[in-house]
């Protein structure tokens, strides 16, 4: 992972040397700042995750990452939501987050053709990250290609609905804050909780 963080880093310099001083950026420049930043603190988050650790259930029921009854990997989804909605395990939001890069990617900017179960779920920490990193470049790239007025024409989104460009990324951006924050706390709790001899093996790696 170190090899990548690299470009991230620099985007921090950056932000910590002008402190924001966003007189002159264009609309396409601020949303890359801004995409730079919360990716670098999620991809931060991510350092030196287990598959253990990926695949932990912190309390029983959780939505997470398993084989189906065919053996295929797969995400627990349901339609619609169950209330309350099931506690989701690290893997879960990994994934959750990596997939809807691509899916977001895929109908704004892509043919519109893949459908989430055709993204098979990953079941080891490294090949998720490997696709989140995969999804973020996407992005990044069909962001870089924009001139301002583009961020205002129509996006097609996976659900049908027609977003301005620029709702894209602002959507990708604030769901990489939300998720990485929850990562961020899960990470932590099973931290202190291993150093507090407390159980946290328990994963469903069926």
């Amino acid at each position: 992972m170190s090899s990548n963080l690299a470009p991230l880093k620099a985007a921090f310099t950056v932000r910590e040397k002008r402190h924001w001083e966003v007189t002159g950026l264009s609309r396409v420049d601020l949303l890359l700042a801004q995409m730079d930043e919360v990716y670098a603190r999620l991809w931060q988050r991510l350092e030196g995750l287990t598959d253990v650790e990926y695949l932990w259930e912190p309390v029983p029921g959780c939505w997470t990452v398993h084989r189906d009854e065919a053996g295929a990997w797969i995400t627990d989804y349901a339609w619609p939501d169950p209330e309350p909605a099931p506690f989701t395990t690290i893997g879960w939001r990994l994934v959750h987050i990596a997939d809807c890069k691509v899916m977001y990617h895929e109908w704004a900017f892509g043919p519109g053709k893949l459908t989430f179960p055709d993204l098979a779920a990953s079941p080891a920490a490294a090949d998720a990250i490997a696709r989140l990193e995969e999804g973020q470049q996407l992005l990044r790239a069909d962001l870089e290609g924009l001139t301002d007025d583009a961020l205002d024409a129509p996006r097609s989104t996976n659900w049908g609905e027609r977003w301005p460009a620029w709702r894209i990324f602002w959507a990708m951006i604030d769901h990489d804050a939300h998720h990485g924050a929850e990562i961020g706390c899960l990470r932590d709790l099973y931290r202190v909780g291993a150093e507090s001899g407390l159980p946290v093996d328990r994963a469903n790696v069926s």
